[in-house]
């Protein structure tokens, strides 16, 4: 299935509900999740997305331990997309960010983030 972006600017405040931890690729070895295309660690990180009267709460994953990133902080989030899934008979929405950084830490050059 496609991924779907999300315009995290719709948000009116999106803060770390969960710091980030390493996703584990196999319980049994301790072996990390690594990115394809970055060869990155993957991490994931809770995120409180809010918008208006409302909030929720989703695991992001993110290729790279999102420097900085710590309990209650509000962050930025780079290329966020949803990605509907099936398995078993089982299924739900990942969701996947290029970058996740505290609010106040400066966009890398040349790459727009956007809240």
């Amino acid at each position: 299935m496609a991924s779907l972006p999300i315009d995290t600017a719709k948000f009116t405040g999106i803060i770390c509900a969960v710091p980030p931890t390493p996703r584990i690729a196999n319980r049994e070895t301790g072996q990390l999740r690594v990115d394809r295309d970055t060869g990155k660690t993957m991490y994931q990180v809770g995120l409180c997305l809010m918008s208006g009267a409302s909030a929720d709460v989703v695991t992001v994953n993110v290729p790279g331990e999102p420097s900085g990133v710590q309990l209650g902080m509000p962050v930025a989030v780079r290329d966020l997309v949803a990605t509907p899934w099936e398995n078993d008979g089982r299924h739900g929405v990942a969701f996947r960010a290029a970058e996740i950084r505290p609010l106040s830490a400066p966009a890398p050059a040349g790459k727009g983030a956007a809240q």
